[in-house]
């Protein structure tokens, strides 16, 4: 494979895998010059392979990789294994949003809760890409089962869901001007925790089929839940000890009900997930009845 060919199959890769914004973002990462970017990809972004906001129609790129040599297609590389990698890249990143978020609230930095924001451009980003994948997938594979491929749009749904909710949790730090009351904030960590496995867990079950996860998934949904009534238990105990005559510690148990809140539902999002991968892999359907009338 020439030097030049080489290139463009890793400026193709990296904007299937990496979901860069920008032409400079994928000069950065592979150490090239932005016009070099520009001018391999050009007649790419012309005949319709690559899309702007860099997404890459997946049957033009697998001919061109095949073409540039050196490509292998698996069996099935097509269909599962590429979403596959899109939504193991997209639970890294909410993970990544997730843990910045709460650590704006853990050091009370206001910079840092608005990077955190930022992050949400990415995952709302990561979501588009997956879905439109989804759909070039259906339309090329005719024996894709279109009710299996479209639950990995559900997933990605969802993922971008776990994303709103931590800005909810930033947004804390912007909105409000005290900080977390000590007793209080030894609860969030623990939801918090509890949210990372449970998003976790729930990924590993759809991306690798642990369905026997299950269990442990609901575990952890009942302790998140015995740890939203204990942090509220606490903070209706401060309230009664506040006036609220003071607009401004109104204000703040407001917005930290939204912050104990946007844990609890983070965990039941991965529950979701969790319900989805196993009528991936088990065929099972999930159940009809919303969770909240459920025993």
């Amino acid at each position: 494979m020439s030097k030049k060919n080489k290139t463009l199959k890793d400026i193709l890769d990296f904007i299937l895998y990496e979901n860069p914004s920008t032409q400079d973002e994928i000069a950065e990462r592979l150490g090239i010059s932005r016009r070099y970017v520009t001018q391999l990809i050009q007649p790419l972004i012309k005949d319709g392979t690559v899309k702007r906001a860099y997404m890459i129609d997946l049957k033009s790129y697998e001919e061109i990789a095949e073409s540039l040599g050196e490509y292998i297609r698996p069996h099935d590389v097509s269909g599962n294994v590429l979403i596959n990698d899109m939504l193991a890249n997209m639970e890294k990143h909410v993970h990544s949003q997730l843990e910045a978020s709460f650590d704006a609230i853990l050091e009370y930095d206001e910079e840092k809760a608005k990077r955190a924001l930022e992050m949400d451009y990415a995952t709302n980003n990561m979501v588009e890409k997956i879905r439109t994948s989804v759909e070039t997938i259906v339309s090329i594979n005719q024996h894709s089962e279109f009710s299996k491929s479209v639950l990995y749009n559900e997933v990605a749904y969802d993922l971008e869901r776990i994303g709103d909710y931590c800005g909810h949790i930033a947004k804390f730090v912007i909105n409000d001007i005290y900080e977390v009351n000590e007793s209080i904030l030894k609860k969030l960590k623990k939801m918090y925790k509890t949210a990372q496995k449970m998003l976790r867990l729930s990924m590993l079950a759809f991306l690798e089929g642990r369905t026997d996860l299950k269990d442990d998934i609901m575990e952890l949904e009942e302790s998140i839940h015995i740890l939203q009534s204990k942090a509220i238990n606490l903070i209706a105990t401060q309230m009664a000890e506040n006036s609220f005559d003071e607009k401004e510690r109104s204000n703040y148990f407001i917005y930290l009900f939204r912050v104990i809140k946007a844990f609890e539902r983070i965990g039941d999002i991965s529950v979701e997930i969790r319900d989805v991968a196993i009528e991936f892999h088990d065929n099972i359907p999930r159940p009809t009845t919303p969770r909240s009338f459920r025993e």
